[in-house]
């Protein structure tokens, strides 16, 4: 029996992805204690983990990052990332550096599994020798030299033309974009004695969980053996999760053979005139049946008789009823349509969006409109398309076929038990079954 220390940032978007894996760990006998946002309890503790609070920087687990950052709501795009790298993940460093040492002095981890947002993770790995390992929560963001910078949605370029554009990228995204956020992580590596890193995405030494497949990633030629791809982390199905009163309506739309298109914004973006009521509008006389997941019916009025809303939609159960899914490119929801084999349509350019986007474009299984707001007419042409052309469904349906080959919780559970055991790097690369 080992003993797991998992630390996630306080986003439901970095929670939600590794509760499988920490419920499997559970079941095959090991302790886990799990430091994170007091608004993520419930779910935490419904693994079977023990919880421990955020105690020593904020928890802005409530999603209410305007209201703490009031600075943030004037900004889009890029710099919305930029801003949220300096002052949600730098500014939590300390704070988690402090919680997390007090947790291991009593826990004695022997690991300690986090997103890939904890940079807490590196200090204590290189600092106090703690042995650390990583669940991604995103599509693939790390160094390389055949692709661009995560965050700009940049699509990849190799051979010695893209090789060289690529490092004056991260040269220009750590020395220019990125400048603010280094400086305030090289301040407080500085300050506190810690390793100076670029803050960007990295692997660790010991071992990095991807949960996708290398189909929906760029081909790396120098991809570090302690990647593994251990198909998609997806949330299971809850029973007693209610469905809306309009169920009915959807499931006769379906049965008529009447294509349905998903939409949504996730739970950050929330200003429904972004891309839920353009895409309602758009196809309000397009024969099809839309449902808008995410939304509240009160707030974006009335509906055309082809159109459903609702705030709250179990995905694990819409999703294999869905023929299109429009989404501004939260990674759970592309990862959930994907297992379902429904093509993409993405409209989306904060947080990690505009990488998934490109993801969903360069992997074939959709269309990437990199926006956030985009134009009625083009959400119409987009969907369109997408339910006219065979290759996108034929394209989500072979990566499909590839989730199917994995049951990513127990394979990360072999691969971490492995790393407790050893103490050891695991290596293996993608495609290297755990044993």
């Amino acid at each position: 029996m080992a003993n797991f220390l998992i630390a996630t940032m306080p986003v439901p978007g970095h929670v939600a992805p590794i509760a499988p894996v920490a419920r499997t760990l559970i079941q095959r006998g090991h302790q886990v204690l799990w430091y994170g946002s007091a608004a993520a309890r419930a779910g935490i503790e419904a693994t079977g983990s023990t919880f421990a609070p955020i105690v020593s920087t904020l928890d802005y687990g409530d999603s209410q990052y305007n209201r703490y950052f009031p600075d943030r709501v004037k900004l889009s795009g890029l710099k919305q990332v930029v801003f949220d790298f300096e002052h949600l993940f730098v500014g939590a460093v300390p704070g988690y550096v402090t919680d997390l040492r007090a947790l291991a002095a009593t826990f004695h981890p022997d690991v300690l599994l986090t997103d890939p947002a904890v940079a807490a993770a590196a200090i204590l790995d290189e600092m106090d020798g703690l042995i650390t390992a990583t669940i991604n929560i995103s599509v693939l963001g790390i160094e390389s030299v055949d692709t661009a910078p995560f965050g700009p949605g940049v699509p990849p370029m190799s051979g010695p033309v893209g090789r060289l554009r690529n490092r004056a990228l991260y040269w220009l995204i750590d020395h220019v974009v990125f400048r603010s956020v280094n400086k305030a992580y090289r301040a407080l590596a500085v300050q506190h004695g810690w390793p100076v890193f670029p803050f960007r995405p990295a692997t660790g030494d010991w071992l990095y969980l991807q949960p996708s497949v290398p189909a929906f990633e760029y081909a790396r030629s120098d991809l570090p053996q302690q990647v593994h791809f251990i198909g998609p982390l997806l949330p299971l199905s809850d029973p007693a999760a209610p469905t809306p009163s309009w169920w009915p309506d959807l499931l006769a739309a379906r049965a008529a053979g009447t294509a349905i298109v998903l939409v949504t914004q996730g739970t950050i973006a929330t200003d429904p005139s972004e891309l839920i009521l353009p895409t309602i509008q758009s196809l309000a006389d397009a024969g099809v049946f839309v449902v808008a997941a995410g939304a509240d019916p009160a707030a974006i009025g009335p509906l055309p008789a082809n159109a459903r809303a609702a705030e709250y939609i179990p995905f694990v159960d819409v999703m294999p009823l869905v023929d299109v899914y429009v989404t501004n490119g939260g990674y759970g929801g592309v990862t959930v349509a994907l297992a379902n084999g429904v093509p993409i349509v993405t409209a989306g350019t904060t947080e990690d969006k505009a990488e998934v986007g490109c993801r969903v474009a360069h992997s074939g299984v959709g269309l990437n409109l990199r926006t956030n707001r985009p134009p009625v007419a083009k959400i119409r042409s987009a969907v369109l398309e997408v339910l006219a052309t065979p290759r996108y469904r034929d394209r989500a349906r072979e990566i499909q076929a590839q989730f199917a080959l994995h049951d990513a919780p127990a394979e990360a559970a072999v691969l971490l038990e492995r790393l407790a055991s050893t103490r050891q790097p695991v290596t293996g690369g993608p495609g290297v079954e755990p044993r």
